[in-house]
């Protein structure tokens, strides 16, 4: 039997947090769904991952149509990531 693995659990956090945001990428491209399942899908995903991209978005404008923000999102997370993950 093993322990509880702090590190496995926090890279676990990480990577949910990863395909949330790709997720919402995959939402940008598409749009909005007019399905109820997949309506409530992206307002989940949605009301996650805004607080944190939204940060980015306040500093970096928007380029014609397209947003960056998840891509430096994504950045700044395995950077945090390999920070916290390297500190337990």
């Amino acid at each position: 039997m093993t322990g509880f693995d702090a590190r496995s659990f926090v890279n676990a956090l990480f990577y949910t947090y990863y395909v949330f945001i790709i997720i919402r990428i995959i939402f940008s491209w598409t749009g909005i769904p007019s399905n109820r399942t997949l309506l409530t899908l992206f307002r989940y995903v949605h009301d996650v991952t805004e607080p944190y991209l939204g940060l980015f978005r306040r500093f970096i404008p928007l380029a014609g149509p397209i947003d960056f923000s998840p891509l430096v999102g994504l950045l700044v997370l395995g950077i945090i990531q390999s920070f916290v993950v390297s500190a337990l």
